[in-house]
């Protein structure tokens, strides 16, 4: 039995819980949130991390993003595994204190970009690694959802830490970086136009990978549109599924779409015509799967498949994206 504390239990840290919870192997250790109503009241709660008095083997960071680091530290200090939600933290150096600790304590941070544990997202990275479909030359992404005002009704929502690139974008970024390398350009455009918030609400971003291959995202938190990971795969609770393609990925030999997998080849040049193939794979919920390899890492049994390290350059590289997208006198 794993022994996990949650801190956090905001829209991620009751997700979390609820894993947490339907999973026999895991067991619920206690609770951290400053506000007591917001703890459940059949596992030992705290409001504050260093008043924990319970034992337990690892801990879910599920926090607003300046909390990730001090926490991330505090909980190393007192010898457990931790899984911190993303971005991993809010800057580079943060990021690389937490990477430091993580080395001198010899304990492990996993880093919660979840889409990793996606069956169909193993599926992608699966066909694009065995080259059947050629080389990968470029990629189109589109993330357009509407939040609800509502969202922002949260204090640091507010500026440029509820803006979708270090939200939601960051998840795509390290998919990105999975699949095709490392970034070595970005250059971009960003819009506040309808909320007019201090906040990037939409744009485009062009990123370079060091394969020499290309990637487009084209983004807003605007438009109530049926494209994105959320709306494509069914993830999310909160977002009902469409099914739709969102991210499409053209190779030397063929092209693939996703989330349905549907690859095109058979095609030498644009005088012949490529031809379809669809993919059945069964789907699965990627946070359950990511709290089980959590164990395993606990466990000693695994590393993990998103360690700081690597976190920090997905950070890096949306810190580049937002930089680039910021909107003429939005604040950092």
């Amino acid at each position: 039995m794993t022994r996990l504390l949650i801190a956090g239990t905001g829209m991620i840290g009751q997700r979390h819980m609820a894993h947490i919870r339907a999973n026999p192997a895991l067991t619920l250790a206690g609770v951290i949130d400053p506000v007591p109503e917001r703890r459940p009241s059949d596992v030992p709660g705290f409001d504050d991390i260093a008043r924990v008095d319970v034992p337990a083997d690892g801990i879910v960071i599920a926090t607003p993003t300046p909390s990730h680091a001090p926490l991330t530290l505090a909980a190393l200090d007192r010898g457990w595994h931790v899984l911190v939600e993303k971005p991993v933290a809010e800057d580079l150096d943060a990021a690389q204190a937490m990477i430091d600790a993580s080395a001198r304590s010899g304990r492990h941070v996993l880093v919660g970009h979840h889409r990793r544990h996606h069956p169909r997202i193993a599926r992608l990275k699966q066909v694009i690694a065995s080259g059947e479909l050629g080389r990968p030359i470029t990629a189109a992404l589109l993330w357009t959802m509407r939040k609800p005002d509502s969202y922002f009704d949260v204090d640091w929502r507010a500026g440029m830490d509820g803006a979708p690139v270090k939200q939601n974008l960051i998840h795509d970024v390290d998919t990105l970086r999975w699949l095709f390398g490392e970034v070595v350009h970005v250059s971009g455009f960003g819009s506040n136009a309808v909320r007019g918030a201090a906040r990037t609400e939409s744009g485009g971003a062009v990123l370079g990978f060091d394969s020499g291959m290309t990637a487009t995202i084209a983004f807003a938190d605007t438009t109530p549109t049926p494209w994105g990971f959320e709306a494509g795969t069914g993830e999310s609770p909160a977002i009902p599924k469409t099914g739709q393609d969102y991210l499409r990925i053209a190779c030397t030999h063929g092209a693939i779409e996703f989330p349905s997998l549907r690859t095109w080849s058979g095609a030498e040049t644009w005088n012949d015509l490529p031809r379809p193939t669809e993919t059945t794979i069964e789907d699965a919920e990627p946070l359950a799967r990511q709290l089980s390899h959590f164990a395993e890492v606990i466990a000693g049994r695994a590393s993990p498949v998103v360690s700081a390290e690597d976190a920090r350059k997905t950070l890096d590289t949306t810190l580049k994206i937002e930089a680039a997208t910021r909107p003429e006198g939005v604040p950092p």
